[in-house]
């Protein structure tokens, strides 16, 4: 059998949360939410045993009074934090927005269906019992972008999990996992949400070893090899970006950057350039670097030796998350020649554990260096403290 990939590829990636685009008016019929739960069974239960329970919710009366539940376990909060966010351009707003119009909302919506299981969690930290879940609920939402209706994923309700079971009658024993309103949309011309590339999210053999592009096989640093190190900092991003952009901070903590100065003196901003002192072992060297990415307070990056054909490339990335900052470092050998790569040339034999012996020392010396930046952003020292 032959699937229609891009078919597939486009209900794969443009199935979204659906909220303010839920058609509040136009009812659903059972036959299409069984025929979805039918497709939703489908997917693996753990040891193969059909513990899942689905619930629709349709009565007015008891549709009104779950949404008073929602609402009290957390739909409020969102009412209120989505009026304090109105008209400020912080980027939560838009989703936060959109939250608050389904608590307002939950109510009117045609269809609640309560995805459940039966049995408790162990508290052990394993999935054990969610795990024959939520693969389920997904192929559910699924099955519903396919036939032009849409779902939005939330769990507030469980912070009244116990005032919601004595509602639906629920029994002892069942667990509660995920609460899917369902409707109609109001059109179906949905996007693929902004994603970083699995390139950027995926790990070979070893957390935080990347690779820029497919391998072939022919050559080991043909793909791009990596190293990513990621940190959380509870620190606002404009803070972080004073210790990132600054050149020396990183030469504080790495065992190998001995100090950094601008050829300009105009600092950091793109197309400056600055010379590294490196040192590692008896072998001490110097390399020039090219400001290739500088976007406060969100990216600063270089590429070493040459800014079209670099040896290395190195950047920094800032994700706000509220005001914490996650922190990425990451750097990609090549294209250009470096010492990494004529040494692997000149003992091909060896190649594969000269590569990765150079990604072993960068990733310790890029553990060395965010921790040290997270250690000043969260003081109240300087960068020169």
């Amino acid at each position: 059998m032959q699937f229609n990939l891009e078919q597939i590829d486009t209900l794969l990636s443009t199935t979204r949360a659906v909220r303010r685009r839920l058609d509040l008016d136009r009812g659903v019929p059972d036959d299409i939410l069984l025929r979805c739960i039918d497709l939703a069974e489908q997917a693996p239960s753990g040891g193969n045993i059909t513990s899942r329970r689905w619930l629709i919710i349709r009565d007015p009366d008891i549709k009104a009074r779950l949404a008073a539940l929602y609402r009290e376990a957390g739909g409020n909060g969102l009412i209120a934090t989505a009026e304090r966010l109105r008209s400020s351009g912080q980027r939560r707003e838009r989703v936060i927005t959109s939250a608050a119009h389904l608590a307002q909302n939950l109510e009117r919506v045609p269809a609640l269906v309560l995805v459940t299981i039966w049995g408790t969690h162990d508290g052990s930290g394993r999935p054990g019992l969610f795990d024959s879940v939520l693969q389920a609920a997904w192929s559910f939402c699924l099955a519903l972008r396919a036939r032009g209706l849409g779902s939005a994923w939330t769990t507030v309700h469980l912070g009244r999990a116990s005032e919601v079971a004595d509602l639906l009658g629920i029994p002892t024993g069942v667990s509660q996992v995920v609460l899917l309103p369902v409707a109609w949309t109001l059109g179906t011309d949905f996007k693929p949400a902004t994603r970083r590339p699995a390139a950027a999210i995926t790990w070979f053999d070893h957390w935080g070893y990347t690779n820029e592009r497919p391998s072939d096989g022919a050559s080991l640093l043909a793909p791009g090899p990596g190293v990513t190190v990621e940190i959380d900092i509870a620190a606002p991003p404009a803070r972080v970006w004073e210790l990132v952009s600054d050149i020396n901070v990183p030469s504080r903590f790495s065992t190998e950057l001995q100090g950094a100065e601008w050829v300009d003196a105009d600092g950091p901003r793109l197309g400056a350039s600055f010379v590294g002192r490196n040192k590692r072992d008896d072998r001490e060297w110097q390399t020039t670097s090219f400001v290739v990415a500088c976007d406060p307070p969100r990216v600063f990056a270089w590429n070493v030796s040459d800014p079209e054909r670099p040896g290395a490339q190195w950047r920094f990335e800032l994700e706000p998350l509220g005001q914490s900052t996650r922190l990425r470092q990451h750097m990609t050998f090549g294209p250009g020649n470096s010492g990494t790569s004529r040494a692997m040339e000149q003992q091909p034999d060896q190649a594969r554990q000269i590569l990765a012996r150079r990604r072993d020392q960068l990733r310790r010396n890029m553990e060395l260096t965010t921790q040290g930046i997270k250690r000043l952003a969260e003081s109240d020292g300087s960068a020169d403290g």
